[in-house]
């Protein structure tokens, strides 16, 4: 086989260069444990990612690999985070989202509690490679998740410990209903770009092969137990802020930090689109937003039913913890870019990929600019895989044109 190989920018100097041994590794990792890649010699130059640079006993891959991608066919896979749809004409102008999104009926709203929803997963069962997902996912997590999926009870289902693995499981087996479609698999070939909302870009780093389904179900395993933990040991919340751009919820957050402690300091979670922004901390810190939020002209606050203040500092206690499991778990270079939530760019560099993880449970989800900029850079195609249709309101909410398309499982 031959192939044209992009080398990172690294020193010449006591580097050692094996094609044939990178693209072995690559074929057997890639193809373990049920989720299966597509691999072809046409695949290699567009992929980019087929190398083994060795600097002494070391291997070292240019984290800005993949920092110039064009993206064209988009894989989007959904989270555990609450979202809130306002449906206001006038606050669409105020906040540039598309009027001709928003319904005519100007006083309701459409609250998403996370993509997760009881009957999830049935579809998968008849595709066997989708259906064989979840009796793998049953001696990892020790319960039968495909019965917590398609039978609940809700409450059970919504738990943050259940609901990222049925999540994450059921998004991945969505991969595999679109595979057995006719012409799945060349949708699947065509994808050059993936990420997935918090949660979602665990999903989306198995799909690019930075890990294989079991090891990236094990992550998402202790990141619900350790988020859970830490939301149980300090009083916090979430709410959403609807109606207001980015930068007036900004200044909402400093009003209401000035009248809270430092421990019930509130801070923007998650920037999703245009009029739709999630603030976490502490309860008070949240009770102070909320009785401001009138006065800064937002159209209305909704208290988020989820277990704590996610993606802020009060999560501090889960990194520890994820970062032990992430030291002990085998990741490689993704085979396509992989946008992280943390500072929406892609990463190519095993270690630092580890280290965005960690870190993503304290950072505020940049889903908003990961978007706009997708959207701005040729993406012709999209697809969420999952349940839900989350990631698809808000692409739609952010360009009305925009082509996506929701696969199920």
């Amino acid at each position: 086989m031959t192939s044209s190989l992009l080398l990172p920018s690294v020193s010449l100097q006591k580097i050692s260069f094996n094609a044939s041994e990178s693209l072995k590794s690559f074929n057997s990792s890639s193809f373990r444990h049920g989720i299966r890649r597509s691999f072809s010699p046409q695949n290699l130059d567009k992929c980019r990612v087929f190398m083994s640079v060795s600097v002494g006993s070391r291997s070292a891959v240019d984290d800005a690999l993949f920092s110039d991608y064009n993206p064209t066919c988009a894989f989007l896979f959904p989270g555990q985070s609450p979202l809130i749809f306002q449906v206001l004409s006038e606050a669409s102008k105020s906040t540039g989202v598309d009027s001709g999104l928003v319904s005519q009926e100007t006083d309701s709203i459409s609250m998403e509690h996370g993509a997760q929803a009881v009957g999830m997963g049935m579809e998968a069962q008849n595709v066997p490679a989708a259906a064989d997902l979840y009796k793998k996912a049953n001696d990892i997590l020790g319960f039968d998740l495909l019965d917590v999926c398609t039978s609940g009870p809700k409450e059970k289902l919504d738990s943050t410990v259940i609901s990222q693995p049925a999540i994450y499981v059921t998004s991945l087996a969505a991969v595999e209903v679109l595979r057995a479609r006719d012409g799945g698999r060349q949708i699947i070939d065509s994808v050059d770009v993936t990420c997935g909302l918090s949660l979602g870009e665990y999903t989306a780093l198995a799909f690019a092969g930075a890990f294989s389904f079991e090891d990236g179900l094990k992550l998402v395993k202790l990141r619900g137990e350790a988020m859970q933990e830490a939301a149980n040991a300090a009083k916090s919340a979430m709410v959403s802020i609807i109606g207001l751009d980015s930068e007036k919820v900004q200044l909402l957050c400093d009003a209401a930090n000035e009248e809270v402690d430092e421990e019930n300091k509130v801070q923007i979670a998650n920037f999703l689109c245009p009029g739709n922004y999630a603030v976490s901390g502490g309860v008070k810190g949240v009770e102070a937003v909320e009785a401001k939020a009138k006065s800064f002209k937002a159209r209305m606050t909704v208290r988020l039913a989820v277990a704590g203040a996610f993606h802020t500092s009060f999560m501090e206690p889960a990194v520890s913890k994820l970062e032990a499991a992430l030291a002990a778990t085998e990741i490689s270079t993704p085979r396509i870019p992989v946008i992280s939530n943390v500072d929406a760019q892609p990463h190519a560099d095993p270690d630092t990929i580890k280290e965005i993880l960690a870190r993503q449970v304290t950072s505020p989800v940049q889903w908003e600019k990961t978007m706009k900029t997708l959207l701005t850079s040729g993406l012709k195609k999209s697809y969420e895989l999952g349940p839900g249709k989350v990631i698809a309101g808000i692409v739609k909410r952010m360009d009305r044109s925009a082509d996506i398309e929701n696969i199920g499982a």
